[in-house]
């Protein structure tokens, strides 16, 4: 018998299966005969408030397990909460392990991005401060797939299906009328092109994909951004471009930043961004004198749970099971992870990683893999994520709409 309970957490920006993940935690948690999994509600920050739910009390049956997998968004709700430096401020440290005590919690689970990784790194290094015996494991998530070490992260695979669904969805759409139009769609990814790129994979044997795509690893052009939109309407009647919001020009700036200087921060000091496509349709219409239309993509990317890749679900689950298994056999300190052995055909193996060599660190779009004009992607980035994308789990239906399995507290 496993002594000791367990608490999951959910942090950051939520995706379409992050609640897999806290899925895969109960169910491991409960056939390795752990007695209680609690949730803390508004992960770190509720639990400083001493805000939790006993996860069995709303996980029952099979179909909430079917429910809670189809639902999108954070089950037990998310924060952006940065701990303070342990060495500085230690009183939110000693109210945490206090509830945790109190709780007598020997396995603590934190669903979440970089920003959470963080988060499990200061409270693994306070708990060998103290000499505390709970172990704290990290679970990937986010849409961004900007994590180091692990090949892809959870919530990538789902949202990378939608951009590429929608995008081909708006070419479809711009060429309706005969008339010359421009369009410009902004898709997430602050300093990571994983997400923009993934427009490419519109490209199939009923659709050219994007005419152009702009990832911010690469240094964004504005005259020669307009100088490729304006050969292009030499040949086609309609373009259409993908775009990060979170390209920058040569000094640096977002090209943005006039939209975001008013912005406010969150706790991790990032900047809100948004405006991208706005600034540059805007651009266009003036410089070039042609109708020209920014469409941000914004949160559908995160919560589109009716068009999720079947693969990212089981991948979250297996990540959150993994991360309790590994914490049952003695690990500490670390983040589960995916090893890819093989695209095609695909499989993947779990493994944990080293918490302290993962956390705070971007993981970029390799340069090689980007087209050399600075403007595409090459065919090792579609060869990468196009597995990624695979496969349909349908909603539950009622009334015409999907059933989602929400948090009555």
């Amino acid at each position: 018998m496993v002594s000791g309970n367990v608490i999951v957490g959910q942090s950051g920006g939520p995706t379409a299966v992050i609640n897999s993940s806290l899925v895969g935690v109960y169910k491991a948690a409960k056939d390795a005969g752990i007695k209680t999994v609690y949730g803390m509600c508004n992960g770190i920050e509720g639990l400083l408030r001493e805000e939790y739910v006993d996860l069995g009390d709303h996980i029952t049956n099979d179909l909430d397990i079917e429910l809670l997998k189809r639902t999108p968004a954070a089950f037990l709700g998310s924060c952006r909460c940065k701990l303070p430096d342990m060495r500085k401020e230690d009183e939110p440290y000693k109210k945490l392990f206090a509830v945790l005590d109190k709780l007598n919690i020997k396995y603590f689970i934190y669903i979440g991005g970089n920003d959470s990784m963080d988060t499990i790194l200061k409270l693994t290094s306070y708990a060998i401060s103290i000499k505390s015996d709970i172990r704290f494991m990290g679970v990937p998530k986010t849409i961004d797939n900007d994590l180091a070490e692990t090949d892809h992260t959870p919530g990538y695979g789902s949202a990378a299906k939608f951009v590429a669904s929608t995008v081909k969805e708006i070419i479809r759409d711009s060429n309706v009328y005969d008339m010359d139009s421009v369009t410009i769609i902004e898709i997430m990814g602050r300093n990571a092109g994983w997400l923009t790129g993934a427009a490419a994979l519109s490209a199939c044997e009923d659709c050219d994909g994007p005419d152009l795509i702009y990832l911010p690893e690469k240094v964004f052009d504005t005259d020669t951004f307009l100088k490729r939109v304006e050969d292009l309407r030499r040949e086609k009647k309609t373009v259409v471009v993908a775009v990060s919001e979170g390209i920058r020009n040569k000094s640096g700036e977002y090209v943005c930043s006039e939209s975001i200087a008013k912005a406010p921060s969150d706790a991790f000091g990032h900047k809100i961004l948004a405006g991208t496509a706005a600034c540059l349709s805007d651009l266009v219409g003036h410089e070039l004198g042609v109708k020209s239309r920014g469409i941000e993509l914004n949160t559908l990317q995160r919560c589109a749970a009716h068009i999720a890749a079947r693969r990212d679900i089981t991948e979250a689950f297996m990540a959150g099971a993994e991360s309790v298994r590994a914490a049952i056999k003695g690990h500490t300190g670390e983040m589960v992870i995916f090893r890819r052995i093989c695209s095609e055909p695909y499989h993947i193996l779990t493994e944990t990683f080293d918490i302290y060599k993962v956390a705070n660190i971007e993981k970029t779009v390799p340069e090689s893999w980007i087209g050399e004009d600075g403007a595409s992607v090459k065919k090792e980035f579609l060869d990468y994520s196009r597995p990624l994308i695979i496969g349909e789990l349908e909603p539950f239906m009622v009334d015409g709409l999907p059933r989602h399995l929400v948090l009555k507290k």
